[in-house]
């Protein structure tokens, strides 16, 4: 009896194990200061064939590809069909000078070389397609604060062809972005695509000041949140869906899994079944309490 008790026991406990995605850790680049590696996800059960490339947060000082929260969340993703990659990036601000004018220099900079570093994974991801078992045209972007930044910018840089999207396929577009607090750094002004940009969901809190939700100028510079993105996008039709919370700041940045069933309804609406809506919600999430981190300036980060 206690044999076939102990029996199965273990045979429940190895079926938990297997509901959740394990990962499979590859190297996609060398810098001239560090290897820059992907933990991929493969998908539980039965695949959809789209890959999302992930991108955390840590205000370009800070974080790591795989904590427990960002292993979760591909974890999640995983368990609804989608192979996960979750990547290393140059983090550009970690001690860099961020008094006066050299703010703008230095942050223009941890954007470039963070997106030139999901360029690289994004180029490895599609060589490496057939054998991870996705398609290469239905890779998405996701990401939450910096990393949010990172894929809108991502997205803006291959759309205008700029010289950090070289080296990826001429006919290569993202299938889709997901921004948790992101922003996009121009050098020309308002944001402006030469080629429509990926269907976008974009995710930011009205009272967010650390990455804004309006737009800030530096003369012919600018950083420019969800509230003037969702403005260009309507203005030229791109489809996207953005949800602009009430009373939260920088906490949306963390909703990753908290939105899981809204950013899987994106995916399919969205990219596999390439609708091209425009849905702008305003909600006041009361699962959602206010963190005294959500009021954080970029002053409370580079003292």
């Amino acid at each position: 009896m206690q044999k076939k008790i102990t029996f199965l026991f273990l045979t429940f406990f190895l079926m938990g194990i297997a509901t959740y995605a394990q990962s499979t850790t590859y190297k996609f680049a060398d810098r001239d200061t560090c290897k820059l590696y992907m933990d991929v996800y493969k998908p539980t059960g039965e695949s959809n064939h789209c890959c999302v490339l992930y991108v955390f947060g840590g205000g370009f000082i800070s974080g790591e590809r795989n904590n427990k929260y960002n292993v979760s969340y591909a974890q999640a993703l995983a368990d609804r069909g989608y192979t996960v990659s979750c990547i290393d990036y140059r983090l550009g601000l970690k001690g860099a000078n961020m008094k006066g004018l050299n703010v703008v220099t230095s942050l223009h900079h941890a954007i470039q070389i963070a997106v030139e570093d999901l360029f690289s994974a994004t180029e490895y991801l599609i060589a490496h397609a057939g054998e991870l078992g996705f398609d290469a045209d239905k890779i998405v972007l996701c990401g939450s604060s910096a990393g949010a930044i990172t894929v809108l910018q991502g997205d803006y840089e291959l759309c205008n062809r700029t010289e950090l999207a070289k080296n990826l396929p001429a006919t290569f577009h993202y299938a889709g972005v997901m921004s948790f607090s992101g922003a996009i750094f121009s050098c020309n002004g308002a944001v402006k695509y030469k080629e429509a940009p990926a269907p976008t969901f974009l995710m930011h809190g009205i009272e967010d000041r650390l990455v804004t939700y309006k737009s800030i100028r530096f003369f012919k510079k600018g950083f420019f949140g969800a509230k003037p993105l969702i403005k260009r996008f309507e203005k030229f039709g791109y489809p996207y869906f953005a949800r602009r919370y009430v009373g939260l700041g920088h906490e949306v940045a963390t909703l990753m899994k908290h939105n899981i069933d809204i950013c899987d309804w994106f995916i399919e609406h969205y990219v596999l079944k390439k609708e091209k809506q425009q849905i702008d919600e305003t909600i006041e999430d009361e699962t959602v309490q206010p963190m005294f981190w959500g009021k954080a300036t970029p002053g409370d980060l580079y003292h």
